[in-house]
């Protein structure tokens, strides 16, 4: 694996300078839908959805918005936010670093879908509790992760990204630590190329 330093910077510059690039090429065929639909049956009709790392918006954002949910989108980088605010215009988007989430709100659904996995494991471990501050009791938890514990690099218009994973029973221990409960889990799910998710619901206040 390429060594990279400095991976939050790092990432975050190849978004800021391929946001156009990355939002052209972002497959809109949904192929996330039977885990979007799996999300949202845990939420009530028309609840809060906090999208963390939402990019461009599509096509998660807007999956959200076409089912009726209110949509609050945080991403570290500018130029794919501009690009977000210029499809809603009206939508609450917000510049924000997952590694320092706090909007002192409470959500009925977060989802960070390719966007968790580019913080470094121990950024992932003090990021999950964020999360669960974030959701209310009973709310739902949707991310991607990695199959197995590990470092690994993505490519982002060309240009090399940093992820990396906690083992599946790691995640686990760490979400129940923070009154978190593993609902589902599936390694390189091949309806969703490849992509491993991970579901939890919130059963406390810790």
């Amino acid at each position: 694996m390429e060594r990279i330093t400095d991976p939050a910077n790092q990432t975050r510059d190849v978004y800021d300078r391929q946001a156009s690039i990355f939002d052209a090429q972002r497959s809109k065929s949904l192929f996330e839908a039977r885990w979007l639909a799996r999300f949202t049956a845990c939420l009530p009709p028309g609840g809060r959805v906090l999208d963390v790392g939402c990019g461009s918006g599509d096509p998660i954002a807007r999956w959200f918005i076409a089912e009726g949910f209110s949509v609050t989108g945080t991403d570290f980088s500018p130029p794919m936010l501009d690009i977000l605010r210029a499809r809603w215009p009206s939508g609450d988007w917000r510049l924000a670093d997952m590694r320092s989430l706090e909007l002192g709100e409470q959500f009925d659904g977060l989802i960070a879908w390719n966007s968790f996995f580019h913080l470094t494991q121990d950024e992932q471990r003090a990021a999950l509790p964020r999360f669960a501050r974030h959701l209310k009791t009973g709310g739902a938890l949707l991310v991607t992760v990695g199959p197995r514990k590990g470092e690994t690099t993505g490519i982002v218009g060309g240009e090399t990204v940093y992820h990396a994973s906690l083992s599946p029973a790691e995640y686990a221990t760490a979400l129940e630590n923070c009154g978190l409960r593993l609902t589902g889990f599936l390694a390189e799910d091949p309806e969703t190329q490849q992509h491993s998710v991970l579901m939890a619901h919130k059963d406390k206040d810790i």
